[in-house]
């Protein structure tokens, strides 16, 4: 699967899930506009290095619609064919939100923690002073978060999805209003023409 990122206005953003074995999907306009990042790459990475398969980007690669998606469809499909596959992609999306509700929680914390951190590593001071600001708030996501999350995401792990996190956020602060950034998942690999991704 490969997922576009695409900068729609000047604080706004759509994401489209490409896939292979199931109907393409949209988002738009995401939520979580950030001129760093976009909230939803953000939780890409971090489910993808935290191998989350069944949180919100698992689930559109499995076939589902992670409760926010839609399918894309052209203007030669017909009102049956379009109320058959949207159906489909509800009925699946509907079993994969059930099956993957663990993740997803698991997912929203490590975000935040991944988030706070990855701002604290900042050079610029406003961004520091925003990371000190959710400090509180990412202890208390450590403070309910079980065991096993915690040990996920050791200093090792941390550095890896900010290796990441800073690679992406420079391809999508150099994007103007119009263009986009692909991104393949599970493996992160980024370019700024999704064909290029689809066929490795």
């Amino acid at each position: 699967m490969v997922v576009v990122f695409r900068r729609i206005r000047e604080r706004g953003y759509a994401v489209e899930a490409k896939r292979s074995d199931f109907p393409d999907l949209e988002m738009n306009p995401a939520p979580g506009y950030d001129q760093l990042i976009p909230h939803d790459l953000m939780h890409m990475v971090v489910e993808a290095q935290l191998g989350l398969s069944h949180a919100i980007f698992g689930q559109l690669a499995a076939g589902g619609d992670a409760g926010t998606f839609h399918p894309i469809f052209t203007e030669h499909e017909t009102t049956r064919e379009i109320a058959r596959v949207r159906n489909r992609v509800k009925e699946r999306g509907r079993k994969l939100l059930r099956e993957g509700r663990d993740d997803c929680a698991r997912s929203e914390r490590a975000t935040y923690i991944c988030w706070q951190h990855w701002l604290s590593r900042s050079r610029s001071g406003d961004l520091k002073a925003v990371s000190q600001s959710m400090a509180p708030q990412a202890k208390q996501v450590r403070d309910v978060a079980r065991e096993e999350e915690l040990s996920a995401l050791n200093d090792r792990k941390l550095v890896e999805i900010c290796k990441h996190l800073d690679v992406l956020s420079s391809c999508w602060s150099s994007l103007k209003v119009g263009q986009s950034m692909a991104v393949r998942w599970p493996d992160l690999a980024v370019a700024t023409d999704a064909s290029s991704l689809l066929k490795r």
